[in-house]
């Protein structure tokens, strides 16, 4: 009973500290993504090999990661000013800014659902992943440098 308390406790508190800064918590999701992306892409250019449990377990942090953005919380107004590429669109298009996130998840939810069998599987499900992570930031993001 005891542990059960103090988790219930940790996640309220996670719960409140999550959003604490919108620009860092962001950042920090995004950077996750294309770590998890990363990994899933050196099996499709063939430097790691193809092993469908890890591959799985990869998705599905993947999913968890995009089950956890929530474009009001991690951008709301105000927090386009700062250590941030994000697009001054995403605040003028929140509706298309949600949709882009929601087709995301929804790719990577199908991947989950369908595991891949092999790595021109994974390859496949990999390009539509990468093509929404592409298109997003071909709208929503300022480039560096």
């Amino acid at each position: 009973m005891k542990k059960l308390v103090i988790a219930i406790s940790l996640l309220a508190f996670a719960g409140s500290a999550a959003y604490a800064d919108p620009i860092k918590d962001r950042q920090a999701l995004m950077k996750e993504r294309g770590k998890l992306a990363g990994q899933l892409s050196k099996v499709v250019k063939g430097e790691e090999a193809f092993d469908a449990a890890p591959v799985l377990t990869a998705l599905k942090a993947l999913e968890a990661n995009a089950e956890k953005f929530d474009a009001e919380k991690l951008f709301p107004a105000g927090s386009d000013k700062g250590d941030t590429t994000a697009a001054p669109k995403i605040w003028e298009d929140m509706p298309g800014f949600k949709a882009a996130g929601d087709k995301f998840l929804a790719d990577v939810k199908a991947a989950v659902a369908s595991p891949p069998a092999d790595v021109d599987a994974l390859k496949a499900q990999l390009n539509t992943i990468g093509g929404d992570c592409g298109a997003c930031h071909e709208t929503y993001r300022i480039k560096k440098g």
